[in-house]
Formats: structure tokens, C-alpha cells, sequence
């Protein structure tokens, strides 16, 4: 089952950089499309600490750091590349893949900074709290969604949009979806022990 929880993981992330080109409009709020599947990537990285442990999940954040580098690499070259005379999306294809450098650095950064963090926060709480699942979940979630949100919008955009109501909105929602989506983690086996 854990090789199906790392699957589910690197999917999530990838379809989440692909579909984050899209900004979305949520009442007052402003986010990418991929806010609802990027946020429940911090539950499934708290179901994979809860299987494999502290010291085997480092494996797993840094193939998906090499996943996402691996997309954006990709993407540059294929938007690089000549299109075909009869094919008339290329402006859009270009404009859907092809991310400015600030954004993709901004991007990978926040996702390798906030997924150790969150690593980090859930050990601690298991080690100095012995909580449950779910107040680990939601301590881990609560810290590594807004060094997410923040680092993400700051590097992306600041100088371009209002970087406050941005990382604000983009917490709340992300909060929300992390809630929703707790029931994933009592889905995982505990590990044999939290530090291998």
C-alpha cells in the first residue's frame, strides 16, 4: 500500500504544477487551480511519515523535488521547441506550460522548505505530544501550508500582486482542504518506529 500512497503523492504534486497555471476566483479569494490538490499533498505526506517513518520519508519529499524539477525542465524545452506548421495552439501551449523561471524557483523552493517543515513539525509533535493522528496532521498542516503559501507568493509575485491577501486566501483554503481530507491518514499503518 505505500508504494500506492508514494504514487498518489508524486501524481498530486505534478498535477498540481501543471493545473497551477490557471487562477481561480473563490468569492474574495484568489488561487490557483491547483489549490484543492496541492494542499491534500501535505495530508498524504503525513499518511507516508505515518508508514515509513521519519528517516524514509526524506526519499520520498526529495523524489518529488526531482519530479517537479524534472516537469518544469521538460515543459521549458517542449514549449522551446518548433511547433509544427499545421498546429495552431502554440501561443497557448506556451502560455499554459511554459512558467516564467521566478515562478518554477519559486515553486520548487517552497515545496522542498515546506515539506521538511512539515516533516519536522509532525515528528516533534509525535515525539513531545505522542498525538493523535489527527492533531499531528493539523499541527504539521497548519505550519508547513503557510511557509508554503508564503514563500510560494512572495518569490512568484511580490512587486506584481497584493502578496498579504494572497497568502492569507491561499492558507485558509489550504487549511480547509487539509480538515477535509484528515480521514486519509488513519487509511495508513503506523510505522515501527517514528525515527527509521
Amino acid at each position: 500500500m505505500t508504494t500506492i500512497w508514494i504514487g498518489i503523492y508524486i501524481a498530486c504534486e505534478i498535477i498540481s504544477n501543471v493545473t497551477a497555471a490557471k487562477p481561480i476566483q473563490l468569492g474574495p479569494i484568489v488561487a490557483p487551480a491547483a489549490i484543492f490538490l496541492y494542499a491534500i499533498t501535505f495530508t498524504l505526506l503525513d499518511v507516508l511519515h505515518r508508514e515509513l517513518g521519519y528517516a524514509r520519508l526524506r526519499t520520498v519529499i526529495w523524489t518529488g523535488f526531482a519530479a517537479n524539477a524534472l516537469l518544469a525542465l521538460y515543459m521549458g524545452f517542449a514549449v522551446s521547441l518548433p511547433a509544427a506548421t499545421f498546429y495552431p495552439h502554440s501561443e497557448a501551449f506556451t502560455n499554459v506550460l511554459g512558467s516564467t523561471p521566478r515562478i518554477v524557483v519559486a515553486s520548487l523552493l517552497a515545496y522542498l522548505v515546506s515539506s521538511f517543515v512539515d516533516r519536522e513539525i509532525y515528528h516533534w509533535v509525535v515525539l513531545h505530544w505522542g498525538a493523535r493522528p489527527w492533531l499531528r496532521v493539523v499541527t504539521s498542516n497548519a505550519v508547513s501550508t503557510l511557509v508554503d503559501s508564503a514563500l510560494f507568493i512572495t518569490i512568484a509575485f511580490v512587486g506584481v500582486f497584493p502578496i498579504l491577501e494572497l497568502i492569507l486566501g491561499q492558507y485558509i483554503v489550504k487549511m480547509a482542504v487539509a480538515v477535509v481530507s484528515l480521514p486519509l491518514v488513519y487509511l495508513a499503518r503506523p510505522s515501527v518506529s517514528t525515527s527509521s
